[in-house]
């Protein structure tokens, strides 16, 4: 007797075959701008940066991505015209979507609170007031007093039915982790014990969501364990995507999770946790992959940072992380990568194991912010870049083809200043053996510092992204145009059969810009965040990467960033608070009033393109034989 087909069966089936004649070459799309909803907007409207993104492995020509966007900010002309600050209201979590490989993207606009009306006048008698309206960020936060502010992550994964089983046949929900801060006069319950949290808000119908419909969006759940005390940061998430896996739908999220001492007004140094959920991102478990207090007796003050997680074809889950040494003048500058993991869905975790040494590139110092920098004086900060950016062969949707084959990148100083490298590695045993450390920057000379890796769902292609400088360190924050030029490349290489790694060769590389161009919001420094992102399919590889090109040197603010560097160096002391945590609490001013008294009026004495820094993609289809 010939048993019948399940109703669920038979769609699967009818999928898969859809999928494998769905499957199709893609067409090269280069120097694709991803941000494009704040065109022509003013400093600090006008900048995007550390890119996420996530391909619908049943839909691979659509892409989802995130980024740290600040179309919804008030520009530097309102309230103080020589303070540019952030809104304590309005979000930072741009999103985008494209259907077509990467070849165009489009930002909805959704409802919500936004200060993008604060343009403001010469003068400063006219402080922002935030309104209801259009924005370019994630919809839902406000309404729970939350503030989405960036660290973006996204992940496709199934979608649960009715009865909560997940199956490609119920469709592909997006999910979207970030950070969340408070909205500062809300009248409604804590929305969270502590000062920033992680959360998951989530999409099941992407047409709604590119159209700009709120109601596309889920409620935001929190992902993050919290206390009063708690600052979580560097969320990362990823949702298991292959049928063939023990665990298929479960969804993961790693984060660091600071704790704010009082008594010393620092934060402590934070476990890596992971926040799991097997019902489609409403709720979540916690787990504690690695402690607080891992390694302190060896190596006082490392920290860990700069999670990825990712898993296999049969449900493994993998959870990377550089544990890195304090950063300071002249502080010790090898860390190590680690790696964690999981067989029972994120339940447990194995003991961290220390793969080998990588470094910081932080042999270039800027005093004034307190933050390593790689291009010069008022440069731009370099906390994370050996961080690991890794990805696995694991066959989705179906896990058919998978080799399980794990990549991993990342940017490394250990040669010293001048000679950082971006380093790959691969292997093909599930972490137990790794292959040769190799330079894989082209040219040589590249001075990378983000880096990211992803290979195709079968193992046949790998593709690179990194930003690099193509100068050398400059010991001045003025001097001539493209002082400071900065670059996005983009690189291929072919797997052979029993899973070497070829000869990388560039694929794309950007037109150059000045990194002097770029911002932080204290106009202290430049900022062109802390990650970049590659994402393959079984026909094509992406890339993201922070780019400079239309951004404008302002003659006035490096003198600025110079004066504020002869300072520090003449006092021994920063003379600009950091941009972010956790070395700054939630509210606290970017800088002293003295550092805004002297800081230029932005939109008077500045180019009308001085922030313009963005996000921009390159697809190249795949090219092995």
């Amino acid at each position: 007797m010939i048993a019948r087909r399940s109703t669920s069966t038979r769609y699967a089936v009818a999928l898969l075959v859809a999928f494998l004649a769905g499957l199709s070459a893609a067409t090269a799309h280069a120097d694709v701008l991803v941000n494009n909803g704040s065109t022509g907007f003013a400093a600090p409207a006008n900048q995007a940066n550390e890119p996420a993104m996530a391909i619908d492995p049943i839909h691979p020509n659509v892409i989802a991505a995130g980024a740290n966007d600040t179309i919804d900010e008030p520009w530097c002309n309102a309230g103080d015209d020589h303070d540019c600050s952030y809104s304590t209201k309005a979000g930072t979590s741009g999103i985008y979507f494209s259907t077509n490989a990467g070849a165009s993207w489009t930002q909805p606009t959704y409802s919500g609170i936004t200060a993008r009306g604060c343009t403001g006048v010469p003068g400063d008698s006219d402080p922002c007031v935030e309104t209801v309206g259009p924005v370019g960020t994630l919809p839902n936060y406000g309404e729970r007093g939350m503030r989405d502010d960036g660290d973006p992550g996204v992940a496709f994964g199934p979608r649960p039915d009715a009865h909560g089983h997940f199956s490609w046949s119920n469709g592909s929900r997006l999910y979207y982790v970030n950070l969340s801060g408070k909205q500062p006069d809300f009248t409604g319950p804590d929305p969270f014990p502590g000062f920033e949290a992680v959360a998951v808000s989530h999409a099941d119908d992407l047409a709604a969501a590119r159209s700009g419909s709120n109601s596309a969006w889920g409620t935001p759940s929190l992902s993050s364990t919290q206390d009063v005390d708690t600052f979580s940061d560097k969320p990362q998430i990823w949702a298991d995507n292959a049928a063939s896996s023990a665990h298929f739908g479960n969804v993961y999220v790693c984060y660091d999770s600071y704790t704010y001492d009082a008594a010393t007004g620092a934060f402590n140094i934070p476990p890596v946790n992971v926040g799991t959920s097997h019902d489609g991102g409403q709720t979540w478990s916690q787990t504690t992959a690695v402690s607080a207090d891992y390694e302190a007796a060896t190596q006082p003050g490392y920290s860990r940072v700069g999670c990825t997680i990712r898993t296999d074809s049969h449900g493994k889950v993998y959870l990377f992380a550089y544990q890195q040494p304090p950063q300071a003048p002249a502080a010790p500058v090898t860390g190590q990568e680690l790696m964690m993991t999981s067989n029972d869905g994120g339940a447990t975790w194995s003991a961290p194991v220390k793969l080998f040494d990588a470094n910081d590139q932080c042999a270039g110092f800027e005093l004034s912010i307190f933050r390593c920098v790689l291009d010069g004086v008022g440069g731009e900060r370099n906390d994370i870049g050996a961080a690991p950016s890794v990805d696995i062969a694991n066959g989705a949707p179906f896990g058919l083809g998978a080799t399980n084959q794990i990549v991993m990148s990342w940017a490394d100083g250990g040669s010293g200043l001048g000679d950082e490298q971006v380093k790959f590695t691969t292997s093909r045993d599930g972490g137990a053996t790794w292959g040769p450390r190799r330079n894989v920057q082209r040219p040589t000379n590249d001075r990378g510092y983000y880096s990211a890796a992803a290979i195709s769902p079968t193992g046949r292609d790998v593709y690179l992204v990194y930003n690099a400088y193509t100068a050398p360190f400059t010991e001045s924050a003025e001097g001539p145009a493209n002082a400071h030029p900065s670059v996005g490349v983009m690189e291929h290489a072919s797997i052979g059969p029993l899973g070497v790694v070829g000869p990388f060769t560039v694929v794309h590389r950007s037109p150059s810009g000045d990194a002097r161009g770029s911002t932080q919001l204290n106009l202290a420094a430049e900022f062109l965040g802390d990650y970049v992102y590659a994402a393959a399919t079984r026909t094509y590889g992406i890339g993201m990467w922070n780019d400079v090109r239309n951004a404008a040197d302002c003659p006035a603010i490096d003198e600025y960033r110079q004066e504020l560097h002869e300072e520090a160096v003449a006092t021994g002391v920063p003379t600009s608070e950091a941009q972010e945590p956790p070395t700054q609490l939630p509210g606290e001013d970017s800088g002293d009033e003295e550092e805004d008294e002297g800081a230029p009026a932005v939109q008077a004495e500045c180019p009308a393109h001085f922030g313009d820094a963005g996000v921009y993609g390159a697809t190249i289809p795949d090219p092995t034989p």
